[in-house]
């Protein structure tokens, strides 16, 4: 009976073991029960922009300038849709209003950009200004990682924003794909 028993411990195990499938994550939504300083219109449409940010991401991954210039259409869209109104502070909404207003000025000068690697520069101005903004409105919703590379922009380093810890390097993907590090997790949600 013993050996029964251990022979299907072991088969249980190879069946678990020979389905693994690999887990991509996703992005961490911060649990409901927690109350958030925005706004829900607020929060929906931030984080509405904030997954079109990831998706150019993606795009420079996949050095795809149609897909690039496309998505920052939809992402300079996005960024003019978002309620400032609904910030609960006026100084706040001032800031704000400001920030936007210069990734929209990026946005543009990426789309004008032809050559891949200045469309790149205008996307890391982007993702520093995107941090300001998050770090201004204190946006609650869910987890963002903070992404650098020393290796980028030719050794001069570089940062990007992402939903996951997982490191995918939107400057060097050819090359040094998963270069780089989490240098900080944004999570301001109510402890």
């Amino acid at each position: 009976m013993k050996n029964f028993a251990f022979v299907l411990l072991l088969g249980l195990l190879a069946a678990c073991g020979s389905n693994q499938v690999k887990e991509e994550k996703i992005t961490e939504v911060i649990p409901n029960n927690q109350a958030s300083a925005n706004s829900e219109l607020f929060n929906t449409q931030f984080s509405l922009f904030l997954h079109s940010y990831y998706t150019l991401k993606d795009a420079f991954i996949n050095e795809q300038l149609n897909t690039i210039d496309s998505n920052s259409d939809s992402l300079a869209k996005m960024i003019a849709a978002l309620p400032i109104k609904e910030l609960k502070s006026d100084s706040t909404q001032k800031a704000a209003l400001i920030l936007i207003e210069s990734i929209k000025a990026e946005l543009k000068g990426l789309k004008g950009e032809t050559d891949i690697e200045e469309k790149r520069k205008a996307f890391q101005m982007i993702g520093e200004q995107l941090l300001v903004l998050m770090q201004t409105v204190r946006y609650d919703f869910e987890i963002v990682y903070h992404q650098y590379c020393p290796m980028a922009m030719d050794n001069n380093g570089a940062t990007w924003l992402s939903n996951s810890a997982d490191i995918k390097n939107p400057y060097l993907p050819k090359t040094m794909l998963e270069c780089g590090e989490v240098k900080d997790t944004l999570n301001f949600s109510v402890k």
